[in-house]
């Protein structure tokens, strides 16, 4: 049945009405969304004084990924903890307006890497609720393992940071954007450069510098082209995913009763009264929706 304007109105008005409760459901991650927000306005102004574009946009990106995480908890009627909310917001702000903007991807060592092994973690925890929220489902009659759980989690890790270099290594060769960050390097070994094709593995020890096209890079050693920094990121990642799978795993076999930080990463389920979609829209003469739609 086609919806009538005024109904499409009220639908809107609604989920506006959600998102501004579910902002302002947890004072601190309400602080902390105001301020970034603020910051990140700040920075969109001066670029744009500037005449730096490019950094513009990702300003603009960073203010729609900032209500990602409420507008995820009203659509999905999923509540995200505090800690976990507040990690979120940070890591989005540190990653485009820090680490883009403001370069601390190079400015700032190992930012990256730490950057990466939080993503591993929080992945982690996602994977980890995910199945929890399946598995606490009434509608279904299966109970999983704490192994399983656990196994769920860290693999799903590990499958969001693997995509992510698949993404890195595709900016790099299409558009050229060296997502994937070259490390200099003093030594080569490799069997490409045995002239018998024997695939005997020939070393260039106490590379100094490279000269190309008859001008020296004064970087000190040889370049690699992101294989380094790839596999650095995936271990990191890795660490990330396994922290949170050993916590989840003592989580889940003692059924709730053993507690620790990382637990407060979970997502669960709204009850009624976190509902705010559902509020607004009785308030406003909306047909509520129902789960999954």
């Amino acid at each position: 049945m086609k919806k009538t304007k005024q109904e499409k109105r009220r639908e809107k008005r609604s989920f506006r009405q959600a998102m501004d409760r579910e902002l302002r459901e947890h004072k601190s991650s309400f602080i902390v969304f105001y301020v970034l927000r603020a910051l990140v306005i700040v920075v969109l102004v001066r670029q744009l004084m500037l005449g730096s574009y490019e950094s513009a946009f990702f300003c603009v990106l960073t203010l729609t990924l900032l209500y990602v995480p409420s507008w995820i908890q009203v659509k999905l009627r999923i509540e995200l903890p505090p800690p976990l909310e507040i990690t979120i917001l940070c890591f989005i702000f540190a990653a485009e307006i820090l680490g883009e903007v403001n370069a601390y991807y190079e400015r700032v060592p190992h930012w990256d890497t730490m950057l990466h092994t939080l993503n591993g973690f929080l992945a982690a925890a996602v994977g980890f609720s995910l199945v929890m929220l399946l598995n606490d489902d009434e509608r279904l009659t299966f109970d999983l393992s704490p192994v399983f759980l656990a196994l769920v989690a860290f693999c799903f890790s590990m499958t969001i940071g693997v995509l992510w270099e698949f993404f890195e290594f595709a900016m790099d060769w299409f558009f050229h954007m060296d997502m994937q960050r070259d490390t200099v390097v003093n030594a080569i070994h490799s069997a490409a450069l045995d002239m018998t094709h024997s695939n005997k593995v020939v070393t260039i020890p106490d590379i100094q510098d490279v000269v190309i096209n008859g001008e020296s890079l004064g970087m000190g050693g040889y370049l690699d082209i992101g294989l380094i920094d790839t596999m650095k990121d995936l271990f990191v990642n890795f660490i990330g995913a396994v922290v949170f799978s050993v916590t989840g795993f003592f989580y889940a076999r003692s059924k709730g009763q053993y507690r620790n930080a990382a637990l407060n990463f979970v997502p669960s389920k709204k009850t009624q009264a976190q509902d705010y979609l559902r509020q607004a829209q009785e308030e406003n003469g909306v047909a509520p929706e129902e789960e999954g739609q």
